[in-house]
Parts: structure tokens; C-alpha cells; sequence
């Protein structure tokens, strides 16, 4: 992770790989859920938990450092909520002390819950391309450690095949544009989404000055 992350939170990355984290030597975190999160969304006072609004749908995204990568999201029109949160990984209800051990198997992520009447998934796959450098694996800037990595958790089939589509359309993108580098991101579905702490949710809204890794390669997504 970053310096400053270190400095706010006093954090250490391990060196664990999240591919050779198993059930036998993650972290076992806990039966509950992380306790104290907000009913309503900081930014527009919408839901942050189910039941939603009938006919959304939601979506997973990690980018590197969820703060950013959300704020990114809820300015979408057609957004109705999003929630930071852990996914990918081994550990039950992991607490984000946990997720920088790197031994949880989790990224940090965003859960988009969105209207697709309103916005498509493709155009949230555009965001998420364009937002971040999936070039660089477990790595965002100055954030580093497979907590940070690209990917793409699907909620079903359809999202599957679009997100792999994607994948393809941007790895060309970067190619013509002259960007080296393979597309990194992990795509698959995984249906486990488990929500960050409440301080964590929403943060550059409630912290307008706060940190920010975001940094895209500059190269657009033609979907």
C-alpha cells in the first residue's frame, strides 16, 4: 500500500499472493457481519442494503483503492447506490486490517447497484477500463499488494460473457494506442460481496481531500 495509507492506518502488506491463498492458510475471520454501517448512502441518502428498487442490479469492480474507484461510480447517472467492500477471496467477513495482510484472497472492491434502464453494464465496464491501469497487476499507482488487483466479479453468465468481451476490446484499444502491457484483470462470478467498514464507505464524500490513486492509462474504451 501507499506511504500515506500506511501513515493513516498503520498497516503492513504482507507478501502473500492471493493465488496461493487457501482455505487452509487464510485468515478465518468471523461469522458476523461488520457492524455500524450506514442505512443510507452518504452522497445521495439512497439504501445500502437490500431490498433495492425493483428492476436494479448490481455490479463488482475492484480498481485499486476503493475510495476513489467508488466516487468514480455513484457520479454516474443511473447509479443508485455503491458500497465498498471486500470480494474474491477466502475470509469470512473480513475486516480491512485483515484485507491488507494480503491473506484474506479479497481485493478491495466496489458493489454498484445501478438501473439498467438508465445506464447499461457496458458502460460501467467503460468506466471501470478507463479509471484504472489493468496493465499493472496487484498494483494502482502507489498502492501495491494483490488487495489492489483488477477485477471483474460477475453476478451471472451474461455479465461473464460481457466482461470478457470487454477485456478483449480494451487489450486492442491499448494496443493500437501502442500501450505494452496484457490486461491483467481477474474476471469470474463471484457471488460474495462483503461491506468495508462504515468509515470507509462513501470516504472522498466525507472526506473530500482525502487520498486518491486513480490514474487511467489515458486510453479509451470503445465499447
Amino acid at each position: 500500500m501507499s506511504l500515506l495509507k500506511r501513515f493513516l492506518f498503520g498497516f503492513v502488506t504482507m507478501g502473500a499472493n492471493y493465488g496461493s491463498i487457501t482455505a487452509e492458510n487464510a485468515l478465518p475471520g468471523r461469522k458476523d457481519a461488520l457492524k455500524g454501517i450506514s442505512e443510507k448512502h452518504a452522497v445521495n441518502g439512497n439504501r445500502m442494503f437490500p431490498p433495492f428498487p425493483e428492476g436494479t442490479k448490481s455490479a463488482v469492480f475492484g480498481m485499486g483503492c476503493f475510495w476513489g474507484v467508488e466516487r468514480s461510480f455513484w457520479k454516474l447517472k443511473g447509479v443508485y447506490s455503491t458500497h465498498t467492500g471486500y470480494a474474491g477471496g477466502i475470509t469470512e467477513n473480513p475486516t480491512y486490517q485483515e484485507t491488507c495482510t494480503a491473506r484474506t484472497g479479497h481485493a478491495e472492491v466496489v458493489r454498484v447497484i445501478f438501473d439498467p434502464s438508465v445506464i447499461t453494464y457496458n458502460a460501467l465496464l467503460k468506466n471501470f477500463w478507463e479509471n484504472h491501469n489493468p496493465t499493472t497487476k496487484d498494483r494502482q499507482g502507489n498502492d501495491s499488494g494483490p488487495m489492489y488487483r483488477s477485477a471483474i466479479y460477475c453476478v451471472d453468465e451474461d455479465q461473464l460473457e460481457l466482461a470478457k468481451k470487454s477485456a478483449d476490446i480494451y487489450q486492442k484499444n491499448l494496443q493500437d494506442r501502442g500501450v505494452t502491457g496484457e490486461v491483467t484483470t481477474e474476471i469470474k462470478i463471484e457471488p460474495v460481496f462483503y461491506y468495508a467498514e462504515d468509515y470507509h464507505q462513501q470516504y472522498l464524500y466525507k472526506n473530500p481531500g482525502g487520498y486518491c490513486s486513480m490514474r487511467g492509462t489515458g486510453v479509451k474504451c470503445t465499447l
